[in-house]
């Protein structure tokens, strides 16, 4: 018998995943003991390895790169082609996705493309060129969002600087004009009350 540790460890998994596994009756320990500690069988190790490895067969290696605005296109076929000889290198079947906009935008549509590829358990590694190329804030959310999908992700360029000052400004400006935007409305929001009280009151 296997504890969940060095279960999921075989599998080359997390623990997180068999525990979702348990959750949805997809996997179920073959014993739980009084203390609530999962137990796999090596039955269970046997059936399961060709499975995973058949699924990881068929996993691609996805390449993200992205600019902030369309001026920066340059930037982004310079990113795109550094991607692409990467990857050929690797000898594994590949797609890149490009996105222009914000690092603070949560709804580009190649982000939206990559986190449904990563859903869907379709993606074995997720190359980018340093962090904030894929996301200013929340990159540990991605992070952990992968780790349950067994997505490796890889930072092909540590030594690159990670994003120019002014990009860093322009998103830094973007959050206060969407944080004053909110204030603005309540502000409002709250003066109409107080107006429509002081015409009550008469």
């Amino acid at each position: 018998m296997y504890t969940i540790g060095k279960f999921a460890k075989k599998l080359g998994i997390t623990v997180h995943t068999l525990r979702v596994w348990d959750k949805e009756n997809k996997l179920k320990p073959e014993y739980v003991s009084n203390g609530g500690h999962r137990y796999y069988s090596e039955e269970q190790l046997k059936e399961l390895i060709p499975k995973l490895e058949k699924k990881k067969e068929n996993r691609i290696n996805i390449g993200y790169v992205r600019v902030s605005a369309k001026h920066q296109k340059d930037d982004l076929e310079r990113q795109y082609q550094i991607m692409e000889l990467f990857l050929a290198q690797k000898g594994k079947s590949f797609k890149i996705i490009s996105d222009i906009g914000s690092g603070i935008n949560y709804n580009k549509k190649g982000l939206n493309e990559l986190l449904t590829l990563i859903s869907t358990n379709q993606v074995e590694t997720l190359y980018i060129v340093h962090k904030d190329r894929l996301i200013r804030f929340g990159y540990e959310l991605i992070e952990k969002i992968c780790a349950i999908h067994n997505v490796k992700i890889e930072i092909i360029n540590q030594s690159e600087v990670k994003t120019d000052e002014q990009e860093m400004i322009d998103d830094i400006l973007n959050i206060i004009h969407v944080f004053s935007c909110r204030m603005n409305v309540k502000r409002s929001h709250i003066n109409k009350k107080i107006m429509e009280k002081l015409k009550n009151d008469k």
